[in-house]
């Protein structure tokens, strides 16, 4: 799938959910890079390891809390998987990488929810990441040859890998997440 987006420079900013400048997000950047040599590449597998790994998906946790910015996320240590993918933008922004947020149209029983990702422009390319977490049966990991989801798509069932890379979180996802509706989170 072709990934459509803008500029990269274009998704390097900031906004009330993806808190690029956010003093706590620039210092988890920063942590997370020191090691990394100025390699954009080693930073962002480091920083997609670590929200993968360290920020709990709300719901496997049975975390009730609603995050929705990149700040509430740290603070909770949980958050559903557009939460966890605002996160990630916001570090990787503030490390330098082009960093934007897509989505996955998944079945849900008789319905079909989204299912929130990132996409890094390294190496000359957009690159989609899930840092949903993983658990038995799910296994996300960075990928710059190859996508490694947690979740597989199947058109027959009617669901579909959107292509639009995002500056920002799509309206409707912030919308639901504040109301704390979980019609939208996988």
């Amino acid at each position: 799938m072709e990934l459509i987006a803008g500029p990269p420079a274009a998704y390097l900013g900031a906004d009330e959910v993806v808190e690029t400048s956010a003093p706590a997000v620039v210092a988890l950047a920063a942590r997370l890079g020191a090691n990394q040599a100025g390699d954009p590449v080693a930073f962002a597998r480091a920083a997609f390891d670590w929200v993968r790994d360290e920020i709990a998906h709300a719901g496997d946790a049975g975390d009730p809390r609603f995050a929705v910015s990149a700040t509430e996320v740290l603070a909770d240590g949980a958050g559903w998987c557009y939460a966890k993918a605002h996160l990630l933008a916001a570090v990787l922004r503030a490390g330098g990488v082009p960093t934007g947020l897509c989505y996955q149209r998944l079945g849900d029983g008789d319905g079909h929810v989204l299912h929130g990702l990132v996409a890094v422009h390294l190496d000359g390319a957009w690159h989609r990441q899930d840092p949903r977490g993983n658990k038995p049966g799910v296994a996300a990991e960075f990928s710059l040859d190859g996508e490694r989801l947690a979740w597989p798509v199947d058109p027959a069932a009617g669901e579909a890998d959107l292509p639009e890379v995002h500056v920002a979180p799509a309206p409707g996802v912030v919308a639901a997440l504040r109301r704390h509706e979980l019609a939208v989170a996988l």
